[in-house]
């Protein structure tokens, strides 16, 4: 397994640059910056959403594409970890019969199970999933 490595450079107070691999993004507080929750919850979707395909393609399912929203709330106690997360899958252009209905539904309980993200922050938030199918 490849040893994964981003770095982060910072000047003068809370904002700086990430820098991973294949992208760079501003960090910090201001506009026009990512903050940590907001990377913690982006890196949610996209860990949830890889695990969902990756689940979707072995059961040969088919869709255009995907909306996701992630929402939590973070504890007022140190430290303060999130309360409870819900994230909503929305699917568009999902090829629907109710097998297909029934598998995607299994596909987005697995991705909870398998996304290490996701299994992660479920030992200190209550974590809900919804799927929504948009045709």
């Amino acid at each position: 397994m490849p040893v994964l490595t981003i770095r982060e450079r910072f000047s003068g107070g809370f904002q700086g640059e990430l820098e991973a691999p294949r992208a760079k993004a501003a960090i910090g507080s201001g506009e026009g910056r990512l903050a940590p929750y907001d990377m913690l919850l982006g890196a949610l979707a996209s860990c949830y959403y890889s695990t969902f395909l990756d689940i979707i393609a072995k059961k040969r399912l088919d869709l255009a594409g995907a909306e996701i929203e992630v929402n939590g709330e973070k504890r007022q106690e140190v430290p303060a970890t999130l309360k409870w997360v819900n994230l909503r899958l929305a699917l568009h252009g999902a090829v629907r019969s109710p097998v297909a209905d029934a598998g995607f539904r299994e596909a987005a309980e697995l991705a909870g199970k398998y996304c290490s993200i996701y299994r992660t922050l479920s030992h200190v938030a209550e974590m809900k999933t919804e799927l929504e199918f948009i045709n």
